[in-house]
């Protein structure tokens, strides 16, 4: 029998789950996929937004691997940190280690005043509302009337459209109960969507974009003549077809130009009209600074970018101040280091080679990566099949060699005696039930647990239990 760890219980750590159980060279395998935490799904459930339900319903196919007769789920079990498992002995207790641990942290502004209290990553933001439990206790106090996103990515408009969306649309949601009444009381009118290019380098997609304009009480504001500097918007459909200009470049310009011209949909929504929130979505725009007023962020600076005629932006020397009293940075993620394994700082990745770990310059059988740990964040979260497809072919590769090793016959007895208390399947059920049941007692759908203890002691009702 092949013994398989897959580190990580997100899309791409269930993927390769998935096309190990798949494959048909090794016949016999047995798959456990451990996770810091005591719940799987990363962050289908932590990062996707909560209103974006298609979405988060992915979750379903992920259950689905995760309750073959051939995986164990094994949660509230770090790896790489000060109380887990370090990889050279977890890798004594398998024949592989396949790590699918993501790209956990934000990237930074690095311009002065972006420690002032009032400004975050949309990372810590996003985590916050879906309940994270390493968030919990550091709840958002929603009383700026103006708020800056940097980014313009769709984690941005993520972040843009749960400001502006009214609690009472998000009451059917899993929204931790906390977090809803404090939208609820939020005092944001105002929310910039700030870019340092123009619009038709953008990442966000097409349909993140319509939804805030579907959003009731909601007005959407773009300056025309900031579209106007960009060069593929004066008529995107008359461009060259030598390079085509994207599809969803195009679906974009033409939703910015609707709103540009007469000013921006509102959505009937409930409340006098100071309820009104507006979205304006500026572009050429590049923070230089956070504003501070009475010890926190009191609004940033930017400097105004024009196209430089490369692909590019220059600066022109003017500057412009946009008040506000939250910042979320929302500029993209980077890749952590696992102590105990390799790691690029300037990509923020593990070195691989075909999903093999590169050590000194040599894959290392029986170390493997897949996903954004392995590639960077990038792609959307079908791109993690192929890559751990990928992984899984190198994984297999290598099996003749790895199987001759010795591996732990029941890891999890190991994993207890090192005084780690693992979350069977077991236990994230009575999670699941425990959020039911919360849920019903506020009159809601399910609601998340956003704390550690109130996890655990759910888990521990289960007959799969953790301590921490």
């Amino acid at each position: 029998m092949l013994s398989v760890a897959v580190v990580g219980s997100g899309p791409s750590g269930v993927y390769t789950a998935q096309a190990l159980l798949q494959q048909s060279l090794v016949p016999d395998v047995r798959v456990h996929v451990l996770d810091r935490l005591p719940t799987p799904y990363g962050l289908v459930r932590y990062g996707v937004a909560p209103d974006h339900e298609k979405i988060k319903s992915l979750q379903n196919s992920l259950r689905a691997v995760l309750e073959d007769e051939r995986v164990s789920f094994v949660g509230n079990v770090g790896v790489g940190g000060a109380d887990g498992v370090s990889p050279a002995r977890l890798a004594r207790l398998y024949h592989a280690v396949v790590y699918c641990v993501g790209a956990a942290a934000d990237r930074p502004l690095a311009v002065p005043g972006e420690d002032l209290p009032g400004s975050f990553s949309a990372t810590r933001f996003v985590s916050w509302y879906s309940a994270h439990p390493d968030i919990a206790a550091d709840p958002f106090a929603l009383d700026a009337r103006s708020a800056v996103v940097i980014g313009v990515g769709n984690v941005a408009v993520d972040v843009a459209r749960i400001l502006a969306r009214g609690a009472d649309e998000l009451r059917s949601t899993d929204v931790p109960h906390a977090a809803l009444r404090t939208l609820a009381d939020s005092r944001v009118r105002e929310v910039h969507i700030v870019g340092r290019r123009g619009p038709s380098q953008a990442r966000f997609t097409t349909k993140e974009l319509r939804e805030l304009g579907a959003l009731p009480g909601a007005r959407i504001v773009v300056d025309p003549a900031e579209l106007a500097l960009d060069p593929a918007y004066a008529a995107p459909g008359a461009l060259p077809a030598s390079p085509p200009l994207p599809a969803v470049v195009r679906r974009n310009l033409e939703v910015l130009r609707g709103w540009s011209a007469g000013g921006g949909p509102v959505t009937e929504g409930p409340g006098t009209p100071d309820a009104v929130r507006r979205i304006r979505l500026r572009f050429f725009l590049r923070p230089v600074e956070l504003l501070e007023r009475g010890g926190r962020v009191a609004g940033v600076r930017f400097a105004r970018t024009a196209p430089d005629g490369a692909g590019g932006v220059r600066d022109t020397g003017a500057y412009e101040d946009i008040e506000a009293q939250l910042v979320l940075r929302a500029v993209g993620y980077r890749g952590v280091e696992l102590p105990g394994l390799p790691f690029d700082p300037v990509r923020g990745t593990v070195p691989h080679r075909a999903g093999r770990v590169v050590r000194d310059g040599v894959p290392s059988p029986g170390e493997y990566v897949a996903g954004w740990i392995k590639r960077g964040p990038t792609g959307v979260i079908g791109s993690n099949r192929s890559c751990a497809k990928e992984t899984v072919a190198s994984l297999l590769e290598d099996a003749p060699l790895l199987e001759s090793r010795t591996a732990a016959a029941d890891p999890l007895a190991v994993l207890r005696g090192w005084g780690l208390r693992p979350v069977e399947w077991d236990g994230w059920l009575s999670i699941e039930r425990a959020e039911a049941e919360l849920g019903r007692s506020l009159g809601r759908g399910p609601v998340k647990i956003p704390d550690w203890p109130g996890l655990l002691a759910a888990a521990r009702n289960g007959t799969g239990t953790g301590e921490r």
